[in-house]
This record gives C-alpha cells, sequence and structure tokens, in this order.
C-alpha cells in the first residue's frame, strides 16, 4: 500500500485561547485553508487526509498517536484560525503538538504554514527544533513542490520554503501567490469530503436568526486578501513577495461567481444553512459579491450568511439583494468612536462616514449588525475609548465584538512595536483577546493593563445592559437572552490584571 503523502493537521488549541468560553460559546470552524490545500494536492496526485484535533477535541497525545498511525512522508499543520489574526494563538496548539511528535517520531518531516509562519519563517525555525520546514507566504506552491522531492534533496529549488542545513537557517526566494486566473484550477475548493461537515458549530449570535440552531455550520472564501492597508491588520502577509510586514502586500483576488456557486450548491444539498463568508471584507467589489447574491437568489436557497463589510463600502443599492440572498449578518469594521484614532490606522479611508445612518440603513432592511470595536489603538486615551463605548451602546446593535488593539505579526503595527520597543507578548497565547495570557499594546498615553481593563469592562457593560438585553429578547426570543446572560457568568482570568492593579 502506497505511503500517505501528506496530512494536513489542524491542532487544537481551543482552551489555552478562549479558556472556559471554549466548552459551548467559541464556534468551531471548519479549517478552510487546509481544506483548500488539501485539494490542491490531491489535483497533483498526492495521497492527502486532513485530521481536524479541535472539532473531535483530541489533545496533543490522541494527536500525536493518530499522526503516527497515517504514517505520512510529511505533516503539514495549517496554522490559521476563526479569523486571520489568529494564527499567532494558533501556534501555541501547533507548536505543542508538533514537539510532542518529534519526540516520539522524530523520522515524520513537520511543515508549518499559515500567518504567524509567514511573518516570522526565521524566527519560527530559530524557536523550534521539531519544525523542519516553513512556508514563507500562503504556501499553495511551495507545499506541492516540496511533495514531488524525497523531502531531502533539491530544497534549495523550491521556492518559499524555509529549512537547515549544515546547522544554518536557509529560506529560498520567494514563491508566486496563485494568481487570480488561476483559483479555479489551483484552489478549486475545500476537500470537504475529508472534513466532518455535519460537526462543525457557528457563534451562538450568528444562529439567532437560524432559530439559534448552531450546527451544522460552513464557512469558506469568496475572495482572498484586502486592498486596505490598516496599521493593525495582518491578513495580506500570506501574499508576500519581499516585504516583511503585510503593507507591500495588498493583494485582492477573488473566485468568479459562477465558480463560488457551487460551494453553496453543496451546502444546500447538504442542508447547511449557517454560512459564514470569511472574506476580509465581502462587501467591497460590486461585480462579485453582487453577483454570487444573485445567483443564491436565483436557486431560491435559504441561507444565514454572516459576512464582513467596512462602513464606509456598504451602499444603499446593495442592501436589498443581500437580505434576498440570506445575509442576515454584516459584520462591520467600526473599529473606533473617535475619528482622530480611528483616522490614524484606517488610512484616511472613512474618518468622515457618517457610521450611525450607514448602520440604521443596514437594519432598516432587516440585516443585523455586529460592531467590531478596538480599544487601545496608538492615539487612544481614556476618553476616546470611553467615545468608543458610548457609541457602540448608543447604536446598540444586535450583537458587538470588543477587542484590544494587538501588534500581530506581520502588520505594520508589528514592525512599528518592535521599532518602538513597546512590550510585545511572550507566548503565543498572548495574541489571544480571550487567553489568560492576553498582552495588549499600550498607547501613547495607556499602558496595556489599563487597555485591556476597559476592554473588559466594556464588555460586560454592552452585554448586561438592559436595552441591549430588551433588543435579544424582542428580535431573537428567550434562547438568545439567557444564553447572553450566562456568558457574562463566565469571568476571563487575565495574568497583567492579577500582577499589577490598574490605577
Amino acid at each position: 500500500m502506497k505511503q500517505l503523502d501528506v496530512l494536513f493537521v489542524h491542532p487544537n488549541a481551543a482552551y489555552r485561547i478562549y479558556q472556559d468560553l471554549a466548552q459551548h460559546y467559541s464556534a468551531i470552524e471548519p479549517p478552510i485553508w487546509a481544506g483548500m490545500l488539501a485539494n490542491h494536492c490531491r489535483l497533483k496526485g498526492f495521497g492527502v487526509e486532513i485530521l481536524d484535533c479541535e472539532v473531535f477535541h483530541i489533545d496533543d497525545h490522541q494527536a500525536a498517536g493518530r499522526i503516527i498511525e497515517a504514517n505520512p512522508r510529511l505533516v503539514c499543520f495549517v496554522v490559521y484560525g476563526q479569523q486571520p489574526s489568529a494564527s499567532s494563538q494558533n501556534m501555541d496548539g501547533a507548536t505543542a503538538l508538533a514537539a510532542i511528535l518529534k519526540d516520539i517520531a522524530p523520522q515524520i518531516k513537520v511543515l508549518f504554514v499559515g500567518g504567524h509562519v509567514a511573518a516570522l519563517s526565521r524566527e519560527v525555525l530559530e524557536k523550534h527544533n521539531a519544525i523542519d520546514f516553513v512556508c514563507q507566504n500562503e504556501g499553495v506552491y511551495t507545499i506541492s513542490n516540496l511533495l514531488k522531492t524525497n523531502l531531502r534533496d533539491d530544497l534549495d529549488k523550491i521556492l518559499g520554503l524555509g529549512y537547515r542545513k549544515g546547522g544554518l537557517i536557509i529560506l529560498n526566494p520567494p514563491s508566486p501567490i496563485v494568481a487570480k486566473a488561476d483559483l479555479p484550477t489551483e484552489l478549486p475548493g475545500i476537500a470537504w469530503d475529508l472534513l466532518p461537515i455535519k460537526d462543525y458549530r457557528t457563534a451562538l449570535w450568528h444562529s439567532y436568526p437560524n432559530g439559534s440552531k448552531r450546527q451544522p455550520f460552513a464557512a469558506l472564501y469568496t475572495s482572498l486578501g484586502c486592498p486596505m492597508k490598516c496599521s493593525f491588520c495582518m491578513i495580506n502577509i500570506i501574499n508576500r513577495q519581499e516585504n516583511e510586514y503585510s503593507d507591500g502586500s495588498a493583494v485582492f483576488r477573488y473566485w468568479d461567481p459562477e465558480h463560488i456557486i457551487k460551494e453553496f450548491d453543496f451546502f444546500a444539498s447538504q442542508g447547511i444553512t449557517n454560512i459564514k463568508i470569511a472574506d476580509e471584507l465581502f462587501i467591497l467589489n460590486a461585480n462579485h459579491f453582487m453577483k454570487l447574491c444573485e445567483l443564491i437568489i436565483e436557486r431560491g436557497y435559504k441561507f444565514n450568511i454572516w459576512c464582513y463589510s467596512r462602513v464606509d463600502t456598504v451602499r444603499d443599492q446593495y442592501l436589498e439583494t443581500l437580505k434576498r440572498a440570506g445575509v442576515n449578518w454584516l459584520a462591520l469594521g467600526i473599529e473606533s468612536g473617535n475619528a482622530r484614532v480611528r483616522k490614524d490606522v484606517t488610512k484616511g479611508r472613512f474618518e468622515d462616514v457618517d457610521i450611525r445612518s450607514v448602520v440604521a440603513k443596514i437594519r432598516q432592511h432587516g440585516i443585523n449588525v455586529i460592531g467590531n470595536y478596538i480599544f487601545g489603538l496608538p492615539e487612544d486615551d481614556l476618553d476616546s475609548m470611553q467615545m468608543t463605548l458610548d457609541l457602540a451602546i448608543e447604536m446598540n446593535t444586535e450583537e458587538a465584538n470588543f477587542y484590544s488593539a494587538m501588534a500581530y505579526p506581520g502588520s505594520p503595527l508589528h514592525g512599528a512595536a518592535k521599532k518602538e520597543g513597546w512590550q510585545l507578548p511572550t507566548t503565543y497565547a498572548g495574541f489571544s483577546q480571550h487567553s489568560y495570557y492576553t498582552q495588549p499594546l499600550p498607547t501613547k498615553y495607556l499602558s496595556s493593563r489599563q487597555v485591556l481593563a476597559f476592554r473588559d469592562e466594556a464588555w460586560m457593560k454592552y452585554h448586561t445592559n438592559p436595552k441591549f438585553l430588551d433588543l435579544l429578547k424582542n428580535k431573537f426570543g428567550q434562547i438568545a437572552l439567557e444564553e447572553t446572560l450566562k456568558s457574562t457568568q463566565i469571568k476571563l482570568k487575565r495574568k497583567i490584571l492579577e500582577e499589577v492593579p490598574v490605577q
């Protein structure tokens, strides 16, 4: 029997990242990139399998046992997460599993791919002897070209590969990324047949318009990358050709709607209605997203879709079509309630947009809004953060995410933090918004402790606000109200708040 060529592994770091929220409240999303890379390699003629440790709640020792049993030529750890910035925090579980595997089965070759690895390729190899290879960008061609070798010879010919040779770390010249024209053939879709598609669950709030039924759930990309250059974002690092930071790699690629609709046909055939379009900005290119929505409408599908937009990309003429296609949630990157703070990090794109008016128009079309806010951006002080919280409470959207600013590897903000000597997380879990080791950035005026304390208190104020709770009960019913109140009883532990009292 021929040996398996590659096993793609999605490690389980849920409890390290989310603490007690992992048991019930965090989503369990399909590993989109693992599914796409697996399909690419399979089309190149290689034997492929996927091991999703998170969905099966497999611990590191169990996972190592399954990998050894599969006996692949190569194990590829696909280190992404529920959003692009989650790559760094997911390195926690990935590196722990790789170390255990290497200790038990040193002959198995280990490859890492993901945003964090792309940003810090040399550092990852320096820190982790269990990792044999890294991909310096999205890794599509690097992985399939590596599999053409015996994993020992001709490594210098594989573009985008990082590895060790004679005690030295070698980073080969960069690999091209998949061009838009080649997406349908090189990345034609997700290998759903290799994943337990009925076992994934969506976020609690996403399920509210669907009778609070969280399963089954699917997620996919209809585009890759983003043309924006926000300083706090690292999404474009996997497009990297030469630059260390992602602000020079703002490449936007998308699959034609006629190709993507096939994925939605599959979801409908499987009875899957909860769908996340994971694109960083789905509401961007009208020729792309409007055509896809029209194809969904033509087929009469009844989906519960969640997708992302910026405030300045929403237009009145889009909203009716989005709603008819099943878009029940728009996640808006509002970021800050202070125009000065927002302008500093978003390259002046929408500091003059009337946020309140945009949110009102979206909701008038029956689409729910989840506002995404960031506390602790470089120009933030206590007054500006309070303005952000006040804006969130005033608009009282159907859900809100509150983040503390992080200098994610691969973002311009990470480069600035290193240059200025700002304290960065010393552990991978420190990049998680919910972990015990969370280490947000300080601002010009506030310590990281002050930022985190404000963020945690702001989250609690919003989610226990009577006005918000009344909205949930009146719009979505008693289950939404009760589950939200239960979530407020879970207190996240924070190391930096325990160490030094906030003044």
